[in-house]
């Protein structure tokens, strides 16, 4: 059966790309500098360092990837790497915990494995990095390029990226052993908490001088093969409850952005519909096997090797996206094939505003 799913996938794969505009690199960035915030979605090493279960600087992690075991949560490359090569930089952002004064110029990459937009979120794996403490680090890399430069206002013009929320329910919400907050409120009153947290949090970095600002709604994270593993389906495909609490959530991130839009004319906020662009095509199933040997905790094994045939499988381990995943949603998030995937814009004509 999991070979009947990967041929399908990977037709639904041939049939994406075929609508996708060709991949070129310009020869300069099409905006000046790039700045990444988020969880291991987007992760780039900044938890290699830290007391925490949520690290994989180690292979089988990054076995398709340049720098190898760099610390990315995939086996090539992320979401946010890929993006920026649609836009046109020829390296990839730095993490923060390695920026030196000559590579901030063109943006930093602040993201935290198992980081969420609440404080407490992901505290049961150890440390990390949470949206509020990322965005103290970039008020920090702000006044830095100020002392080298004396004029910032060059990152009004650059794309500022954020991929965050799934961890305030994969690591919090639903995971009551550890956090309260599914006793204190019901789906509905959670995805309010959240995203008026996630308002002011925006609005930190409206005021940090960021405008234009893209914001990633969240994965049907009741399609993870870890949630599947620990919630069970109960004979539907995903874990349901899961998928529309995410779906609470979305709707009312996109309303956020709608109401950015209209209160803030300098202002450029847009959402990219994940759910949307991640959603099988007609009747085409999609594996929920993780294509690395995993642990008790979902991430691969240490010094395992992973399945051969990676470009047929979504996920690397239990909770994160193949590389293959990762090049499709950037591309349709770069260029929206259908107006639901990006509104109002897509990156490309973002970047041009």
């Amino acid at each position: 059966m999991a070979h009947k799913f990967s041929r399908l996938v990977l037709v639904h794969v041939f049939i994406v790309l075929m609508h996708l505009e060709p991949f070129v690199v310009s020869e300069e960035p099409q905006v000046p500098c790039y700045f990444i915030f988020g969880d291991s979605l987007v992760d780039s090493g900044n938890n290699n360092q830290l007391v925490t279960a949520s690290k994989v600087n180690y292979p089988p992690y990054g076995i398709d990837f340049s720098e190898k075991a760099s610390g990315r949560f995939t086996n090539g490359r992320t979401l946010a790497d890929l993006i920026g090569e649609h836009l046109g930089f020829d390296e990839y952002i730095p993490s923060y915990a390695v920026a030196t004064d000559e590579q901030i110029n063109k943006g930093v990459n602040y993201a935290s494995g198992s980081s969420g937009i609440r404080d407490e979120t992901g505290s049961h794996l150890g440390e990390r990095i949470s949206l509020n403490m990322q965005l103290l680090h970039h008020d920090s890399i702000i006044s830095r390029l100020s002392n080298l430069q004396h004029d910032t206002t060059f990152t009004n013009k650059c794309i500022y990226l954020l991929n965050i929320g799934s961890n305030d329910y994969i690591n919090n919400y639903f995971f009551s052993d550890y956090y309260n907050t599914s006793r204190v409120y019901d789906p509905t009153q959670y995805a309010v908490n959240l995203i008026e947290q996630y308002s002011e949090q925006l609005m930190t970095l409206y005021n940090l001088g960021a405008r234009k600002i893209v914001v990633f709604g969240l994965a049907r994270i009741g399609c993870i093969p870890a949630e599947i593993g620990r919630f069970g389906t109960h004979g539907k495909l995903c874990v349901d409850p899961l998928n529309e609490a995410a779906k609470i959530f979305n709707n009312k991130l996109k309303s956020l952005v709608d109401d950015l839009n209209n209160i803030y004319s300098d202002g450029r906020f847009t959402f990219i519909n994940v759910t949307s662009i991640s959603a099988p095509q007609g009747d085409i199933p999609f594996p929920n096997e993780p294509c690395c040997q995993v642990r008790e905790d979902w991430q691969c094994t240490p010094n395992t090797d992973p399945c051969r045939f990676r470009d047929l499988s979504l996920f690397f381990d239990g909770f994160h996206p193949t590389e293959i995943s990762n090049i499709l949603l950037a591309a349709r998030s770069y260029t929206r094939l259908f107006t639901t995937d990006a509104s109002p814009w897509d990156i490309k004509h973002l970047s041009q505003l």
